[in-house]
């Protein structure tokens, strides 16, 4: 029988990594990118193979073209199709700093991975999708992890809402233009979600989580985000596409 396969960018650790796992116990064969030499990942990804998931490695940049396309070359090599694109790599401000004082620099950077690495992925992956023969109900699936960041300000990391702001329009023009083609397009809206990220400013967010901020009272997880992303790739959902959903504990929810 054959299997369906899933690149994961973003996927040696923390939100990517959860994903990774997730789809590969749904019965996905999983392409894993990320920046780092396997290597360094040799406990995590070897827990993957105790699982039974069907793995592999390939190092890169989203935001770098040929290193995209090594990725696609060898998913195809390896796997020898792509049902699935899931666009979880991401950075954040290597300093945070008031958007009066943001740097071009810093913004080239956010804007390049998050925005521009993750739309000419897309691009990629689905032209190489359109190539593929139809076998399943739909063609194929792209999940984009977005954050809530796109609709709430944070003045201190102007770069990046503005990133997720893109992420969020790209959801929506990649969705209209590959619905007539069976190819769905969703985007998933992390909130405070416990990963390395987030790590820097924990007692901040502590603090907002203990004060009722959040109408659920708790972090979220990496397994939180990627249970959702399960959802979106399976063929539970087929008569939607540029849907997002928020997981943000309720965060979205404008209250008195």
């Amino acid at each position: 029988m054959m299997m369906k396969t899933a690149i994961v960018t973003g996927a040696s650790r923390g939100i990517g990594y959860a994903i990774a796992k997730r789809l590969g116990l749904d019965g996905y064969q999983v392409v894993l990118m990320a920046t780092g030499e396997q290597e360094k990942h040799t406990e995590a990804f070897s827990k993957l193979t105790d699982m039974g998931i069907s793995w592999h490695y390939v190092q890169g940049r989203i935001d770098i073209a040929r290193d995209r396309e090594h990725l696609v070359g060898e998913t195809l090599r390896r796997f020898g199709r792509v049902d699935v694109l899931v666009n979880n790599a991401g950075v954040a401000p290597l300093e945070r700093r008031d958007i009066l004082e943001m740097s071009e620099e810093s913004f080239d950077r956010v804007m390049g991975v998050n925005t521009k690495g993750t739309l000419f992925l897309t691009q990629l992956v689905a032209k190489q999708m359109l190539r593929q023969e139809w076998i399943w109900e739909k063609r194929g699936t792209i999940v984009n992890i977005g954050s809530c960041s796109a609709e709430v300000s944070s003045t201190a990391r102007g770069e990046y809402c503005i990133s997720k702001a893109g992420v969020a329009m790209a959801t929506q023009l990649f969705a209209d233009r590959l619905a007539p083609e069976g190819i769905l397009v969703h985007e998933v809206r992390p909130g405070v979600i416990a990963t390395d990220m987030t790590s820097a400013v924990k007692e901040k967010y502590d603090a907002m989580i203990e004060s009722g901020v959040f109408p659920m009272k708790r972090w979220g997880t990496p397994e939180d985000v990627a249970n959702a992303v399960s959802v979106f790739c399976s063929d539970q959902i087929l008569y939607t596409t540029g849907s997002y959903l928020d997981i943000d504990g309720g965060f979205h929810i404008r209250r008195l």
